[in-house]
């Protein structure tokens, strides 16, 4: 008995200095915004689920052992990062092989756009001149001999002899004179576009090559988390089976299922208010993103997906995370009178959301008290949403300093703001 009575005695001296506290600090300084009164239409809550934006379920192109898998589930990946590496040594030994005989393909084209060397066209020179000597060395052989078989002065022998020789040195002649034109002209077109297609041919084996590689390092399409592992290190993999999967999360849906009767009333584009029961300290609002003309013909619901901005937190992770439950309100009936506030004016986290109302003291409308008044959310509407309580249009109610507030505790208005006014700072979102 004695120690129950020493418990309340001690929380009443905690109180009495909370009091103290409080009133030697003095009233608590807010900023406040008016309670608005539109024509809203009337909402209706949905059970859904957060889904990503993006999930890619990764497989191999080609077949292989895994010789690194540098992931793990849960891990953060940028788009085009290796989530695995195949072995490669033998392909790469067949890309070098390949690049030789590339290189080898291009000296052979250079070789032939260069045309002939000043040497050799020397030396075809020289070659030409020679055999033109000759060739008239041995016309005057053969005329002076065929004057003296005239006179029958030689024997048949001797002039056939003399005949053929002459004959073979034009033939000479000719031939260095044909030599060197042609290494004067160079190869011929014909011939270099030849070799330009055997090195297309040779490029082109060669990138085939180098596609197989590359397509042995198997990557994301995107930034995103790994949710699942379907391969480990030193597994063969065949062409298209399964590797990793990927979900994008700097975005996700929330998917809900609407009544055929509900639907007509959903627009793209309207903005919705989304709960997320694992997240009770915070409401999220989106836009609606696809409503798909499609039904469920047994429950006669038509899928629409909601899209949220998402936050990462400090710790690198997603705020949102795939198959959480949602639950967003839809606009589903006709325009009604609905008071509005800040989105900023809600303090949530407790059994009930609630907003504080600033009540102003008789002598000085800059001061009063705070006075909390739970409320029912509604639709949103912007920066605004729609409450159901103890409310009044014209009413102020605190929007920036309000997490700190007591019921009853003393306030000073510092500012007047606009009711959809925008937050000092928000959340900054980090992709990765």
């Amino acid at each position: 008995m004695r120690f129950a009575t020493g418990i309340v005695a001690a929380l009443a001296v905690l109180i009495i200095n909370a009091q103290t506290v409080c009133a030697q600090r003095g009233p608590a300084p807010v900023a406040v915004a008016e309670v608005v009164q539109k024509d809203l239409a009337s909402g209706q809550t949905f059970v859904g689920t957060v889904l990503p934006i993006k999930r890619s379920v990764i497989g191999s192109a080609v077949g292989g052992r895994v010789a690194e898998f540098p992931v793990n589930e849960g891990d953060f990946v940028k788009a085009k990062q290796p989530l695995a590496q195949l072995l490669t040594n033998t392909i790469k030994l067949e890309v070098a092989a390949e690049k030789a005989e590339l290189q080898l393909r291009k000296h052979e084209l250079e070789e032939m756009e260069n045309g002939s060397r000043p040497d050799e066209i020397k030396r075809a020179r020289a070659l030409m001149q020679a055999a033109r000597a000759e060739s008239e060395y041995q016309t005057k052989r053969r005329k002076r001999l065929e004057s003296l078989y005239a006179r029958k002065a030689v024997n048949d022998d001797d002039i056939q002899q003399v005949v053929s020789e002459s004959i073979r040195a034009d033939e000479m002649f000719e031939e260095a004179q044909s030599a060197y034109q042609l290494a004067v002209e160079g190869p011929r077109k014909e011939k270099i576009d030849q070799a330009r297609a055997r090195v297309a041919m040779q490029q082109a084996l060669v990138d085939e090559l180098e596609s197989k590689v590359v397509k042995h390092t198997i990557i994301t399409p995107f930034d995103g988390y790994v949710v699942a592992e379907h391969t480990e290190v030193g597994q063969w993999v065949n062409s298209g089976e399964l590797v990793a999967e990927v979900i994008a999360l700097d975005q996700v849906d929330v998917s809900v299922q609407v009544l055929e009767n509900h639907v007509p009333h959903v627009r793209l584009g309207m903005e919705v208010r989304v709960e997320v029961p694992a997240i009770p300290n915070q409401v999220f609002t989106g836009k609606v993103a696809l409503i798909v003309p499609q039904a469920d013909v047994r429950a006669r619901t038509f899928p629409v997906k909601v899209r949220l901005k998402n936050t990462i937190t400090k710790d690198g992770g997603p705020l949102l995370k795939s198959g959480m439950l949602a639950r967003a309100v839809l606009p589903t009936g006709p325009q009604q009178s609905a008071l509005l506030v800040s989105k900023d004016a809600l303090v949530l986290g407790g059994p009930t959301p609630m907003v504080y109302v600033v009540d102003p003291a008789a002598d000085n409308k800059k001061q009063g008290k705070a006075r909390a008044v739970p409320v029912q959310v509604g639709v949103a509407q912007g920066r605004l949403i729609q409450v159901k309580g103890d409310l009044k249009p014209g009413q102020q109610v605190v929007i920036r300093g309000n997490e700190r507030l007591r019921p009853g505790q003393d306030v000073v208005i510092s500012e007047v703001l606009s009711p959809d006014a925008e937050p000092k700072s928000k959340a900054i979102d980090i992709k990765g």
